[in-house]
């Protein structure tokens, strides 16, 4: 019985009244107890996120979520990056009464037409409605002078894939398992208001000098990547699809279930020191791969119980998957004793008892066709100059293994040996189904 098994996921779906309220009330207070998928809220008291698309007027709803900041009370000191419609900078924001906070401002740049400064402010509007520790908080806007400009608070150490890629292996695991913690609990606030964030994912979650780590990027409509191929255009618009659930690739099937999905793959993210998910698989590969079972192997160093919660996170039945608020609870469980995260995926020497299904991995005939399945092809010759001529001599190795026979990159070893991992459980399970590779 794993740890994993002893925390029962449970579907979770809340039942309650539907409060229908017959009493008179204005256009407004009648828009803010409405919208949430067409449903009336459920209490009156209780917040709920508001689409600003159902606004007639979307400056309407910038100016009823976020708080107007005149232009004086900001100092922009230098541009740290470059968004859809324009820089972002930091710089100081001064507060009535109080003194100087740091603070990241994002301008929309000149010649924009009315359409790019309604999607502009869209997601300032989003984010107002917000109020979380693990979710970036809004200051204010800029919106009755140029350049129209949105202030958010600074986050010192930026987007959580670019840190731990700068910073790889100086974490503890209870340290990464924090960090999974705070965006987990993010992302059962932003749940339980009713808000789809559709596109978790590392790049998107910001970091600060304590190490908190916070959900961000709320505007629906930006350009996910440079990169054309982390994107998949459909009839909607773009879905990056290393990170989101089968359903909402083929159908558009958005839900805080697909967002668990991503969720793991964050987790994978986090684990791999910001690895890019899938590697150089092409999209269509990725999207193939996962119909056919395929699921991510445990990164090297991964606990055996944090690599189950992502199996669990990538159930293909969505109704399988866990919920936010059963996520958050499982990771403080974890905390809370740290000997259950000491059995690493690649200490085991069986498969793992799992409440879900183990996916069923390609099996590969000869070394070289394994090494072509994860692009590192380049070292079919090594592993056959040092011996290593069979899938079990291969599941044998240890990382060490790997550096002596020549593959001298830390990110080549690390998806070399999460590879191995995979084979040693899928041989197993094979062995004990009383087949022979």
């Amino acid at each position: 019985m794993t740890l994993l098994d002893d925390y029962r996921f449970t579907d979770g779906r809340a039942t309650g009244c539907q409060w229908y309220i017959k009493a008179k009330m204005k256009s407004d207070d009648k828009r803010r107890a409405q919208y949430q998928n067409g449903h009336v809220a459920p209490f009156p008291g209780i917040k709920t996120y508001i689409d600003p698309d159902t606004y007639e007027d979307p400056t309407q709803a910038v100016h009823e979520f976020a708080k107007e900041i005149d232009t004086s009370r900001i100092r922009i000191e230098r541009v740290i990056g470059a968004g859809e419609f324009g820089e972002v900078c930091s710089g100081r924001l001064r507060t009535p009464g109080k003194k100087e906070i740091p603070v990241a401002i994002k301008t929309l740049k000149g010649g924009y037409v009315e359409r790019q400064r309604k999607d502009f402010l869209r997601e300032a509007s989003i984010m107002g409605q917000f109020d979380h520790p693990n979710i970036i908080r809004l200051e204010g806007v800029v919106t009755k002078s140029r350049p129209v400009m949105i202030v958010v608070e600074y986050m010192e150490n930026g987007s959580l894939d670019s840190f731990l890629r700068k910073h790889d292996g100086h974490f503890t695991i209870i340290q990464l398992v924090g960090m999974l913690r705070g965006i987990a609990s993010g992302m059962k606030y932003l749940s339980d208001m009713g808000y789809v964030h559709r596109d978790l994912a590392a790049r998107n979650i910001l970091v600060n000098s304590n190490l908190v780590c916070k959900v961000s990027d709320f505007g629906l409509s930006r350009v996910l990547e440079d990169d054309p191929e982390a994107a998949y255009t459909t009839t909607g618009g773009k879905i990056p699809i290393r990170w989101t659930a089968p359903e909402a690739i083929a159908f558009r099937k958005f839900s805080s279930a697909s967002d668990a999905w991503s969720y793991g793959i964050v987790m994978w993210e986090v684990m791999s020191y910001g690895e890019r998910p899938y590697w150089e698989m092409s999209n269509q590969d990725v999207i193939l791969s996962i119909e056919e079972g395929y699921r991510l192997p445990a990164p090297m160093g991964c606990p055996v119980a944090l690599h189950q919660l992502m199996l669990h996170c990538w159930q293909k039945e969505r109704n399988h998957r866990p919920k936010f608020t059963d996520v958050v609870s499982f990771l403080d469980k974890l905390i809370r004793n740290p000997s259950s995260l000491l059995t690493l995926v690649e200490d085991i020497q069986g498969l793992p008892e799992s409440p879900g299904d183990v996916p069923d991995y390609p099996m590969f005939i000869s070394i070289g066709d394994w090494l072509d399945s994860i692009k590192m092809s380049q070292y079919k010759n090594n592993f056959l100059a040092a011996g290593f001529t069979t899938l079990d001599s291969v599941t044998t190795m240890s990382i060490e293994d790997v550096r002596q026979i020549g593959v001298t990159l830390i990110g080549h070893q690390r998806r070399i040996v999460s590879s191995i991992q995979t084979l040693r459980l899928q041989l197993f399970q094979v062995q004990e189904k009383g087949f022979h590779v």
